[in-house]
């Protein structure tokens, strides 16, 4: 599907298929030697990189003007692997299947998932196997929590790279996502002069005032933004379930600690409880740094 979508927009793509290897029982046997050990693992390299050449001569037609090479190395742990293939041949994107959960429509993200999340350099699409509907909705969590400059240039990176992405897949509809605090109870309790109600419609006010600077920047219908109260993890995987969305996109730095939204352990909350393709974005160094500064 990506190849066809690709030809009809005219991008020229470069396309790696990676495989990484590995059998404990060829490295446990004492009958073998090393040199017998590693015979093998060309052996079965060959035969893989073989199988991957037939794949795609049975699925991305010759003329979809993709340029396409094939790499299969034998590594222990899959994710070490494909980070060290995505460093050393600077991708710009990781896509990698999820496998789906036995007889429900949830995806398993398995402990390679995780990692590759966490720690790959490039974004990473993590796709479910089913074909994208015509115009499939694209989901786009941000934070508009406040006016910080490196919140806005995050939330752009974001949108930008869901644009593009509708652009090769042709698909429409994008919308935007946020979820704003509930009041705390606990400011009920000590200060009595507290009014929660006054205190929910300040903080809703404010997010929706910085949605709407961000989708009158991009020119999104406002029915294709949501700001609901309560938790992301709640709020953005319920929302991708109400529009259907086939992608959510989002920002995610891995485990840092930070408490913006959409980032570090929330952003893996909010993923684990989606039923559909991810793309997940990291921020540039200045914007960690002032991500960082930030936290002070």
């Amino acid at each position: 599907h990506l190849a066809k979508q690709l030809k009809k927009a005219d991008i020229r793509a470069k396309l790696t298929l990676f495989l990484s290897l590995y059998d404990f029982s060829f490295e446990m046997s004492a009958m073998l030697s090393a040199e017998e050990r590693e015979s093998m693992h060309e052996g079965i390299i060959s035969q893989k990189k073989e199988w991957l050449e037939e794949l795609i001569q049975q699925t991305i037609p010759a003329d979809s003007g993709i340029e396409i090479d094939t790499t299969v190395v034998w590594k222990s742990r899959d994710y070490e692997a494909i980070l060290e293939q995505a460093k050393l041949k600077n991708h710009d994107l990781v896509v990698k299947v999820a496998k789906p959960a036995e007889g429900l429509d949830a995806l398993i993200f398995t402990p390679t998932d995780w990692q590759l999340l966490r720690k790959c350099p490039c974004p990473i699409l993590i796709v479910k196997e089913h074909e994208w509907q015509p115009e499939g909705r694209i989901l786009v969590a941000v934070n508009v929590a406040d006016d910080e400059e490196y919140h806005d240039i995050l939330n752009k990176k974001l949108v930008d790279a869901s644009l593009d992405l509708a652009k090769v897949l042709a698909a429409g509809n994008i919308h935007l996502a946020t979820a704003y605090p509930t009041t705390p109870v606990n400011m009920a309790i000590d200060l009595p002069e507290f009014n929660p109600n006054a205190y929910t419609d300040s903080i809703r006010g404010q997010h929706l005032i910085n949605m709407k600077a961000l989708r009158q920047h991009y020119c999104i219908n406002e029915d294709h933004t949501h700001v609901e109260e309560g938790l992301p993890e709640e709020v953005i995987p319920q929302v991708a379930e109400k529009i259907k969305a086939e992608l959510v996109v989002l920002g995610t730095i891995g485990r840092t600690g930070l408490s913006a939204a959409f980032l570090g352990n929330t952003a893996e909350h909010v993923i684990g409880r989606l039923n559909c393709d991810v793309l997940a974005i990291k921020p540039d160094p200045y914007e960690l740094e002032q991500m960082n500064n930030s936290q002070d």
